[in-house]
């Protein structure tokens, strides 16, 4: 039997609290929320500074998107914003449980799809296969391509990154539970710690997820204690994001090789990992394990899902030699939102469970 609300409407809400709208996709499982309206201006001169001001004053709009009841503890978001780069077409800032990325590959490939469905890229010219959408991201500019009929987007996405560098390699840090742990850490516009499972105890194919959030949340935090990040641009950029595992198979190889990021607050990314791809080609291309435009493919051990990489040319990123690296991967929409607020409601602004 169908519905008898045949007309859509919100339910009551304050009047001074407008919606927040949003449009809810997924890239190889990992959900991206991205708000299309009900956020309030984000002041600021340059990206890094809308940054700042949504952490000090607009941190109720991540926690009402991405916190329970309206979404849960592995939500992501982004929010959209004007740019100062003149060749941007948008700028965005990424949301989290713990706070605000400073890179998003997952997140990019969803918007580079979003950008050109939403017209907020010009039409490509006639008969053009591919559509280019210049994302100012808070680590930088990250250029996606779109295939396109017209100006629809269709199949997959890809980005090419930021300069991405191997900031140690093969630090030994001592992690509670598991001992002197050998483990590297690079940049793909965020900075992950790298380990294999197999020096953790465990196998990234056949673990249970909770073990792995566990040791990759244990080397996180062993890492921000006894090895300091820096990165040459911006010291809001100088941060260890999380930890990615890996089944430890870095070697060029045709067949794909699996791992599982766990960022923020133990935050399991359900992709591969875009911002965790780019790092991970940086690394194998510093170690010499991988080539020039030879592609990776890269497996997430939570869904299957598939991304892949490759390093197109070699850069600097202050003294580092850096590589920008092609990713690409599949997103696809689930759905649009209208989420209310009652101003009575005690937990209009969200909580989570530990």
């Amino acid at each position: 039997m169908e519905s008898s609300l045949a007309v859509p409407r919100l339910p009551p809400c304050d009047p001074g609290i407008p919606a927040l709208s949003v449009v809810d996709m997924h890239t190889g499982g990992e959900p991206v929320r991205i708000v299309l309206a009900g956020c309030p201006e984000v002041v600021g001169a340059t990206l890094l500074a809308k940054r700042r001001y949504m952490r000090q004053h607009l941190d109720y709009v991540r926690r009402r998107l991405m916190f329970e009841p309206r979404g849960h503890r592995d939500m992501y978001g982004a929010v959209l914003v004007p740019s100062e780069l003149p060749d941007a077409h948008l700028g965005v800032l990424f949301l989290h449980n713990e706070g605000y990325s400073s890179m998003c590959g997952h997140a990019v490939l969803a918007l580079g799809r979003f950008a050109l469905d939403f017209g907020l890229v010009p039409a490509p010219a006639a008969g053009a296969r591919e559509a280019r959408v210049n994302i100012h991201c808070p680590c930088g500019l990250v250029t996606a391509f779109v295939e396109c009929e017209g100006s629809r987007s269709r199949g997959p996405v890809r980005f090419h990154s930021v300069p991405a560098f191997v900031l140690a390699a093969d630090i030994t840090v001592d992690v509670p539970g598991h001992g002197q742990v050998v483990v590297d850490i690079a940049y793909g516009g965020a900075f992950y710690a790298f380990v294999s499972a197999e020096k953790l105890g465990l196998d990234v194919c056949l673990a249970k997820t909770r073990d792995l959030v566990d040791a990759a949340s244990a080397v996180t935090k062993a890492a921000k204690a006894q090895f300091k990040i820096n990165h040459p641009d911006s010291g809001d950029l100088a941060f260890l994001y999380g930890t990615i595992i890996t089944d430890g198979k870095d070697a060029y190889s045709e067949e794909p090789t699996t791992n599982i990021c766990v960022f923020a607050d133990d935050q399991v990314d359900r992709s591969p990992t875009g911002s965790g791809v780019t790092a991970r080609i940086a690394l194998q291309y510093h170690k010499g394990l991988l080539g020039l435009n030879q592609t990776r493919a890269f497996k997430s051990s939570t869904t299957g899902s598939m991304f892949t990489g490759k390093a197109v040319r070699e850069v600097k990123c202050g003294d580092f030699p850096a590589v920008v690296v092609e990713v690409s991967g599949q997103a696809h929409y689930t759905g649009t939102a209208s989420f209310t607020v009652e101003d009575a409601d005690p937990l209009k602004d969200g909580f989570l469970l530990q």
